[in-house]
């Protein structure tokens, strides 16, 4: 069975991704800043790995097939986290994995990420440590999926999805729930590589929207 090291495994999509793999039956590596953030699982199938991510987080890439980053400094956090984490963080563990011969590295990115001058002055910092993540993990060579996901909701999963960028702002939205979805099917289908995909609530299957890619 392969493993898959998730980084970022207990935040708010993290966790929510980390639940349905392990229910899928999925071996797990879940890397955390704080393991009693996961106390409420208990699965054989997950090792959980306490680190912070300014550290050295070399070790948690071993025997892992895959690797998923969630990670993310947060909202409230100013420029110089955003630059720790968002770019820092993402970057190292691009090379720990490259390093350690994974297979597909899937990054949850965002939206804006391509253009990330043209985005909001607050959010310029958070958008261009995304696209120099995204640009490294893409020269790395290595098998990626960058999923750039819309504003995000904490509404229940709607289970329909667009790549399509709708054309009101407001619509440019997706729940949670539905990008930790996402994340699994990334994982599972591993056909699904070197690509980027901006992804939004919509009207089709979420196959069908990979398929378009």
């Amino acid at each position: 069975m392969k493993n898959t090291l998730i980084i970022g495994a207990s935040g708010q999509i993290g966790k929510q991704f980390t639940k349905l793999m392990l229910n899928d039956g999925q071996k797990v590596s879940a890397l955390v800043r704080d393991k009693s953030k996961l106390s409420d699982i208990n699965n054989k199938n997950l090792h959980i790995i306490e680190t912070d991510l300014t550290n050295d987080f070399s070790h948690a890439f071993k025997h892992c097939s895959d690797v998923v980053f969630v990670a993310g400094s947060g909202g409230s956090t100013g420029a110089e986290k955003t630059l720790l984490i968002d770019l820092g963080s993402a970057c190292r563990a691009v090379d720990y994995a490259k390093a350690s011969d994974v297979n597909h590295f899937v990054m949850v990115s965002s939206i804006g990420a391509d253009t990330p001058i043209e985005g909001p002055e607050e959010m310029q910092p958070y958008l261009v440590a995304k696209h120099m993540a995204d640009e490294h993990l893409i020269r790395s060579k290595l098998h990626y999926s960058v999923i750039r996901p819309g504003a995000l909701t904490d509404d229940d999963a709607i289970g329909k999805f667009t790549h399509q960028r709708p054309c009101n702002d407001g619509d440019a939205k997706i729940t949670r729930a539905d990008v930790a979805n996402a994340l699994l099917y990334c994982v599972k289908n591993e056909a699904k590589k070197n690509i980027i995909i901006e992804l939004f609530n919509g009207s089709e299957e979420l196959a069908d929207v990979f398929d378009q890619k």
